[in-house]
């Protein structure tokens, strides 16, 4: 069946957080080593991709460290390069996720060795949505799109041969045809992205061990 990588990407500047939020301590351990945790759990060979200045840091939960790019895609072609050519399915996960469950990546891979080319963890809208006018908008339709997304490999160096950019990876995949599973996410899957989610991160993780 071919080697499953994972690429974590933890190269972002944290802007709204106020600092590099990867790096922020969760419970005794920074928040990107609670990821890398997860994505080796499913995976051959985990490759880290950082910000420039970080890739001499020693990761012992990451194969390989890699400086990534100015956008996010740049550092998932930053990492995907390091990936082997055996390699049947990559992971792309986001650092800042670290409630990401091993069930959760191990649900993503399995739909891509079940024939999936892009496995996406997604979770219903709860809240009502409004548009800029006020109008309610019909969330029925609506998914929250999360990470770890897993994807046939082949696939992936393809679509990123020609050096697209986009937020989230899937997208890419699913604009060129590619055929998509969804799995069910998980609502405390959350991306640390300002200060106060570190606190709600810490009760969910506290709760749980």
């Amino acid at each position: 069946m071919g080697s499953v990588w994972a690429i974590v990407v933890a190269a972002g500047s944290g802007s709204r957080f106020g600092g590099a939020k990867q790096y922020a301590p969760l419970l005794g351990r920074r928040v990107l080593d609670w990821s890398l945790d997860a994505a080796r759990s499913v995976s051959d060979g985990v490759v880290l991709v950082v910000a420039e200045g970080h890739e001499l840091d020693d990761e012992p939960g990451a194969d390989v460290v890699v400086v990534g790019g100015r956008t996010r895609s740049e550092s998932v072609r930053a990492g995907l390069a390091e990936v082997p050519d055996g390699a049947a399915v990559v992971v792309v996960h986001d650092a800042a996720r670290p409630l990401a469950s091993h069930g959760l990546f191990r649900a993503t891979v399995d739909a891509v060795m079940a024939g999936a080319d892009v496995a996406v963890p997604v979770a219903p809208v709860v809240d009502t949505v409004t548009d800029e006018h006020g109008t309610a908008v019909d969330r029925d339709g609506l998914r929250i799109v999360q990470t770890p997304q897993a994807f046939a490999a082949d696939v992936l160096r393809r679509i990123h041969a020609s050096s697209p950019e986009a937020t989230d990876d899937a997208s890419l995949v699913v604009a060129a045809g590619g055929r998509l599973r969804q799995v069910g996410g998980e609502r405390w899957n959350l991306k640390i992205t300002e200060a106060d989610d570190l606190v709600v991160a810490e009760a969910i993780l506290g709760g749980t061990q």
